[in-house]
C-alpha cells in the first residue's frame, strides 16, 4: 500500500466517531493469542458489514482516537523461535492475506493491520470463529443469529470481483491504473476527460463505487488486468511474472533474472517479445541467405504463458508465475493445482478458478478459443518435431515444459510413449484415429523403419495410455488406436 494512500487511511479511520466492529484501535498492548482472534473476528465482522477489509491500528488511543504512537514493532517479535507473522499465518483458517504495515505519521510510529473480510468460509483461529459485539470480541458460535447472517452472506465471491485498494480518489484511480493502455487494448476511444475514464472503468468492471464522498474501489481484475505497476497493490506485489534466464540445464548461474510490473494485459505482448528474444535459435541456410529460426513455435510458448497466468491460484501467498528459461528447455509454472487431470489437458474444455479474467484475456485475444490452447500446441509441437511437452504437478504448482530439438534417437522411452499418447489424443480430437503412418510422421520417421513405431506404440499400450480401436485384429500396418479413456 502507497504510503500517501496510509496516511489518509490513518486519518480516515481516526475520524470514525467510535470503535465499529471492523475497526480495532491500540497503543501499545498486544498478545499473539488477542492478535489472531482480532484478525478472525474482523474478517468475518466486515463480511457481515459489507466492508472489504478491517483493520487493527496501533499507536490510536482508543476513546478520542487522537494519534500518540506505539512502541510496537509487529515485524520484530517473535512466537518463540517463530517470526509473529509466520506464527499468525498458520494458526488461520483460510489463511487470509492480511497485510502489516508500519509507517511513521508526524514523528509517531503507527501499526495497521489490514484484514480481508471473509469470503467463502468464517476465519477461524486456531479452533473457534469469531466475530465483533460493538467493541467487544465474541466466539462466533455463541451468536448463532450473526452466524446464520455471516453464513448467508458468504456465497463464493471470485477473487476477479475482491477489492484489491479501497476508498481512492479519481486522480489516485488514474495514477495506478494505466487508463490510455486500457482504452488501446480494449480498442475504445479515450473520452477527453476523467468523468468519461472512470464511466467506462466502472462499465468495464475494473473499478466500482465506494459509496461515499466520490471515492472508488480498484477490483482485483482491473488491477491484474491494467496496473501500472502491480507493486502499488500489496496483494497482489507477488503475481507479477518473474523470467529467468540460465546459463545451461541447471539452476546454478542465472544469466538474467527480470520481473514484470504492469497488468497483464497492458503488459503480455512485452512478455512474449522479451521472452522470445531470450530463447535460443537456430541458423537455417536457404540458398545465399542466413536465416534464424526460433527453436521454439512462439504460439506454444505464447499460449503456455497465458494460461499460466490465467490458472494461477491467486489465494497463494508468497509465489507468483515464473518463466525459466534453460539451454535444453522453458519450464512455465504457476501457482495451483489444476482443475482438471494433466492427462486431460489437450482434450478438456479448460477450468479456471478466474474465469472473468480468462473470458477477459480471451476477448483481448491474448489466449486462445475455450478449448483450443494446449491442442495448439501440441501441433506446433509436432510440426516443428520437438519432444513432448510434459504437464506436471509439483508441491501445489502446476508446470508446462517445453523441451528443445533432440534427435529421436536422443529421445528416452517415457519420452517416446508421451509422445505417442498425446498425438494419439491430437488426433482424436481432430476426429482422427492415431496409426503407424501417423506416428512416423510425428517422428520423421521413414517408412522402412515402421517397426521402431510399433514398438512405442506397443509400449504405450502397455503403459495403459492407449487402446487399438478393434482389439480382435491382427494387424499391425492397419491398426487404429485411441486415447485409454475413450
Amino acid at each position: 500500500m502507497i504510503a500517501n494512500h496510509l496516511e489518509k487511511l490513518l486519518i480516515e479511520l481516526t475520524r470514525l466517531t467510535e470503535e465499529t466492529e471492523w475497526v480495532e484501535f491500540k497503543i501499545n498492548k498486544w498478545s499473539p493469542e488477542d492478535i489472531g482472534k482480532y484478525i478472525s473476528a474482523i474478517s468475518n465482522s466486515s463480511a457481515l458489514h459489507g466492508r472489504e477489509t478491517g483493520y487493527i491500528v496501533w499507536g490510536v488511543e482508543n476513546s478520542k482516537h487522537t494519534i500518540i504512537g506505539t512502541t510496537f514493532k509487529p515485524r520484530q517479535e517473535k512466537v518463540g523461535n517463530e517470526a509473529l507473522e509466520n506464527w499468525l499465518v498458520h494458526w488461520l483458517y483460510p489463511r487470509i492475506d492480511f497485510r502489516i504495515h508500519e509507517f511513521n505519521h508526524n514523528g509517531k510510529q503507527v501499526v495497521i493491520f489490514e484484514i480481508p473480510r471473509a469470503i467463502h468460509t468464517p476465519v477461524r483461529f486456531k479452533d473457534c470463529e469469531y466475530i465483533r459485539i460493538g467493541s467487544y470480541t465474541k466466539k462466533l458460535r455463541d451468536h448463532p443469529e450473526k452466524e446464520r447472517s455471516l453464513w448467508h452472506i458468504l456465497d463464493p465471491l471470485p477473487f476477479e470481483d475482491s477489492i484489491a485498494l479501497t476508498n481512492l480518489t479519481v486522480d489516485q484511480v488514474l495514477s495506478l491504473i494505466d487508463y490510455p493502455a486500457f482504452f488501446d487494448v480494449n480498442n475504445l476511444n479515450l473520452p477527453d476527460n476523467s468523468n468519461g475514464i472512470i464511466e467506462q472503468l466502472k462499465k468495464d468492471g475494473v473499478i466500482k463505487d465506494h459509496g461515499v464522498n466520490k471515492k472508488y474501489d480498484i477490483k482485483n481484475l482491473g488491477a491484474i488486468l491494467y496496473a501500472k505497476d502491480l507493486r502499488n497493490f500489496d496483494r497482489l506485489a507477488r503475481k507479477t511474472i518473474r523470467v529467468i534466464q540460465y546459463r545451461n540445464s541447471t539452476r546454478l548461474e542465472t544469466i538474467k533474472e527480470q520481473e514484470g510490473r504492469k497488468g497483464y494485459a497492458i503488459g503480455f505482448e512485452g512478455l512474449i517479445e522479451y521472452i522470445n528474444d531470450r530463447l535460443p535459435q537456430n541458423e537455417e541456410i536457404q540458398k545465399a541467405l542466413r536465416k534464424e529460426v526460433k527453436v521454439y513455435p512462439e504460439i506454444a510458448v505464447r499460449e503456455l504463458v497465458a494460461n499460466t497466468l490465467i490458472h494461477q491460484d491467486f489465494t497463494m501467498r508468497g509465489t507468483g508465475p515464473t518463466v525459466e528459461i534453460f539451454n535444453d528447455r522453458i519450464e512455465i509454472t504457476n501457482p495451483g493445482t489444476p482443475l482438471i487431470d494433466t492427462m486431460r489437458f489437450i482434450d478438456s474444455p479448460p477450468v479456471s478458478r478466474n474465469e472473468k479474467l480468462a473470458s477477459k484475456m480471451r476477448y483481448l485475444n491474448i489466449c486462445e478459443e475455450r478449448g483450443s490452447g494446449i491442442d495448439k500446441v501440441i501441433t506446433y509441437v509436432e510440426l516443428f518435431q520437438l519432444p513432448p511437452p510434459d504437464f506436471q504437478v509439483i508441491n501445489n504448482h502446476t508446470k508446462a515444459i517445453l523441451f528443445a530439438l533432440k534427435q529421436f534417437s536422443d529421445m528416452d522411452t517415457p519420452d517416446r510413449i508421451r509422445a505417442c499418447y498425446q498425438h494419439a489424443v491430437l488426433c482424436w480430437v481432430s476426429n482422427k484415429n492415431m496409426t503407424n503412418s501417423s506416428l512416423r510422421k510425428r517422428f520423421g520417421i521413414a517408412k522402412e523403419n515402421s517397426a521402431i513405431v510399433s514398438r512405442i506404440i506397443k509400449d504405450t499400450c502397455k503403459a495403459g495410455l492407449i487402446k487399438p480401436v478393434n482389439p480382435e485384429s491382427t494387424s499391425r500396418k492397419h491398426a487404429r488406436y485411441i486415447p485409454f479413456w475413450v
